[in-house]
């Protein structure tokens, strides 16, 4: 908790009224939370890796600050390219959807993403979608077409487009309507789709079908947290259309309001262009694995602001392990302490409480590593402990360096010498300087230095660290 001469105030960036706003929960000290989670027929992107991360150090921070946060993030496991997907693979579709399920859920912990406190499924919800449906049409908001698919008349919601900022006319020039839709108005949104040969449905008053994608986060957010909850989060991408659906959906069918505060995380970019399946220009987290130390990537889509573009390149991501290993040098050989020092934390949370500026956190943590590190080079290394606890204990609210250094420093590598490599050429090394052959011992320091292992010769004994 802050300091009693340092409170600040949280403030989050609002998608729907476009500005920093105070945070203030609707029930004090508990904190609801929805987070539209993956469409689960493929492997997550990184740009799905980012939307985790980003909402895992919410929850955290919310979390660390004292809330009891109740944060829940949803699978979509029916829609058209999970069935078009399992058509291709000749795939049973709940086959297809555990098997994302389980890569999606084992992708999020090596990053450090903590389980959210339920993940509902859409098709565990058929009953809630087909009673929200229900009340839009008896409410007048929703109609059944000649093709006998559901529809939201949303001309009937007149708030639509708060949260893209556009208006009912700007929206209808980009309108359109596609093959088979029997609409009353192009602008006009699917709720209920009426079964085709081959695929799956469910009954319905309104015929054998499923759900439209939109009403699926409707239903399951407001099942999970209510009617009325403090956070929606997802990536820029869904706040037109889906966000804005979901808006005119659930305030349609509650009456009431549906969410006080919108967050939307930015794209992740591949040279200058966003990063996505339908481009086809995206890594996926398990092929960025292949190259990079999970913790340098957690520590890549930190560094940035969440709602600002990442720009992904090898450049970016050795900077983040360059950066990631300087705090990590900092804690090495550190005498443990569980008292550290209050001053850090409070411009930790000062940073942190401007709508989650993680860069202006983790320059904090970069400071601390400084004045550790003077410390040392003065041998004061037991007055540096504080400094490391503080360091250590800040860290883990972004969810970084909960590793012991070493493991960080020698981990990481995917090809080249093992560590029982290297630690056999130590031991020659060791071997050759104490027969006083220097230059043999200076050519294996140039050896391992060419595969990227730097040696620390201190107090008479040898350590190393991956570069």
């Amino acid at each position: 908790m802050a300091h009693p001469t340092f409170k600040i105030m949280l403030q989050i960036y609002n998608s729907l009224t476009r500005k920093k706003d105070p945070f203030t929960p609707i029930t004090p000290g508990k904190v609801r939370m929805y987070v539209c989670g993956m469409t689960v027929y493929d492997f997550c992107h990184l740009g799905h890796a980012r939307v985790m991360v980003v909402f895992d150090m919410v929850a955290r921070y919310l979390r660390a600050r004292g809330n009891d946060v109740t944060y829940i993030r949803n699978i979509t496991d029916i829609d058209d390219k999970i069935i078009k997907r399992a058509q291709e693979n000749g795939e049973d579709i709940g086959a297809l959807t555990a098997r994302f399920i389980q890569a999606m859920n084992e992708d999020a912990a090596t990053l450090g993403v903590l389980p959210p406190d339920a993940e509902p499924r859409a098709t565990v919800h058929m009953p809630q979608i087909l009673s929200m449906i229900g009340r839009l049409v008896e409410r007048g908001f929703a109609y059944q077409a000649k093709n006998r698919d559901v529809y939201y008349h949303v001309r009937k919601f007149p708030p639509y487009g708060a949260l893209s900022g556009k208006t009912l006319d700007e929206l209808k020039i980009g309108a359109r309507v596609e093959v088979g839709e029997d609409k009353d108005d192009p602008l006009d949104f699917v709720l209920w789709k009426t079964a085709k040969p081959g695929e799956p449905q469910w009954e319905s008053p309104w015929g054998a079908g499923r759900p439209g994608w939109h009403i699926e986060c409707s239903a399951m957010s407001t099942t999970c947290l209510g009617n009325h909850f403090d956070i929606h989060g997802g990536g820029m991408d869904l706040k037109f259309p889906h966000h804005e659906n979901e808006i005119a959906q659930s305030e349609a069918a509650t009456g009431g309001k549906f969410v006080n505060t919108w967050m939307h995380v930015g794209f992740v970019r591949l040279d200058q262009e966003k990063m996505s399946k339908s481009l086809g220009n995206f890594f996926t987290v398990r092929e960025v694995l292949k190259k990079y130390d999970p913790e340098v990537v957690r520590y890549f889509i930190l560094g940035s602001h969440y709602r600002s573009p990442l720009d992904y390149s090898d450049e970016n991501l050795q900077g983040a392990k360059t950066a990631l290993t300087r705090l990590y040098l900092a804690l090495k050989d550190l005498p443990a302490t569980d008292t550290p020092d209050a001053g850090y934390e409070q411009r930790f949370n000062a940073a942190m409480d401007d709508d989650f500026n993680t860069s202006g956190a983790l320059a904090v943590l970069f400071d601390l590593a400084r004045d550790i590190n003077k410390l040392r080079e003065e041998g004061k290394s037991a007055a540096a402990a504080p400094l490391g606890a503080s360091l250590r204990r800040l860290a883990g609210v972004l969810g970084l360096l909960q590793r012991e250094p070493q493991a960080f420093l020698r981990g990481g590598a995917v090809d080249g010498l093992t560590d029982e490599q290297i630690e056999a050429l130590i031991a020659r090394r060791t071997a050759a300087r104490q027969g006083r052959n220097w230059a043999e011992s200076d050519r294996i320091r140039d050896e391992l230095k060419t595969q990227g292992i730097i040696l620390e010769d201190t107090a008479g004994k040898t350590t190393w660290r991956r570069q």
